[in-house]
């Protein structure tokens, strides 16, 4: 196949590029630096120089290519329509690409019990997340899995805490990215409350993989977790004090030296919880996820900081 790829210089882009290349397809990617666009071409990839606010690009290779994938902004609605625009009718494959903070519950480093599944956004469900932040991105979740009905093969994948290292240009997990750079600036590692809210995670190798299988064998209208196992943030900023060599974890207190974070991200993501099953990608899909644990991967990864 032909894909084009939005978002190819970034953490998730990169790596299903890069996945795709390896598998015999032939990659299209947009990115916004003309600087990037260099790079990308000396991975294999074809290069496009735009944003997702140029309607008239997206369409014209979306139009062009086999299949898409949309790895660049979760909430970017009007790119999300135009791709769903330019693919109508085609029964081209769309794969969009969501996140797990959907179903985050909780921004005081608590833990709770309840675990989501893959038939959140089924038809007919009524379920909404409490932010408004969260809804808008489920509203396109919901908009690009409705597409299904304008003969579009679209599928919305929705990974967890994603960790490992960059396959295409060097980036970092946006979550690990935060708690490091909070521990650099300040000098201790922190988490908020008592850590031990808990999130699922996957690693960025077998979320490539399961966009591959997405693209060439998912039904119209699959919406899938991606996860392979889970760990509290006090294990995980445990496991980074360990490899910084720097005290904690401690609990984070805003307006600290060094404080980076905004207290809205620090609650509402490094403080919440985000528990999902990616049964279905597994049932339906085939997928075989190959990495179990992210305080393993903590042990050995390098944390040195990048430009994001």
């Amino acid at each position: 196949m032909h894909v084009f790829v939005t978002g190819a210089s970034g953490y998730i882009g990169g790596a299903v590029a890069t996945r795709l290349l390896q598998a015999g397809h032939t990659v299209t990617g947009l990115t916004r630096d003309a600087a990037h666009a260099q790079a990308l071409a000396r991975l294999g990839v074809q290069p496009v120089t735009g944003n997702l606010d140029d309607a008239a690009l997206l369409a014209e290779h979306a139009g062009h290519a086999d299949a898409v994938v949309n790895a660049a902004d979760s909430d970017h609605r009007r790119a999300a329509e135009t791709l769903v625009a330019a693919l109508a009718g085609s029964g081209k494959p769309l794969v969009h690409t969501s996140g797990s903070s959907i179903v985050a519950t909780g921004t005081t480093g608590d833990p709770t019990e309840t675990i989501f599944g893959d038939d959140l956004l089924d038809p007919g469900s009524t379920w909404q997340p409490g932010h408004p932040v969260r809804r808008a991105r489920v509203a396109v979740d919901r908009l690009v899995l409705a597409a299904a009905r304008q003969g579009v093969r679209t599928a919305v994948l929705c990974p967890s805490l994603i960790y490992g290292d960059a396959r295409g240009l060097p980036r970092d997990s946006v979550l690990i990215a935060a708690l490091v750079r909070q521990a650099r600036a300040g000098g201790v590692v922190r988490h908020v409350g008592a850590g031990r809210n808990i999130w699922s995670t996957v690693h960025l190798d077998d979320v490539a993989d399961l966009y591959l299988l997405a693209l060439e064998q998912s039904p119209p209208g699959t919406f899938c977790f991606a996860e392979n196992g889970e760990a509290s943030f006090s294990a995980i900023t445990s496991a980074i004090a360990r490899r910084l060599a720097l005290p904690g974890p401690r609990p984070w207190e805003p307006g600290l030296a060094g404080d980076v974070w905004h207290p809205e991200f620090a609650r509402h993501a490094l403080g919440s919880n985000s528990r999902v099953r990616a049964t279905r990608a597994r049932d339906l899909l085939g997928w075989r996820p190959r990495h179990h644990s992210i305080i393993d991967w903590l042990t050995t990864a390098d944390l040195g900081e990048r430009d994001r």
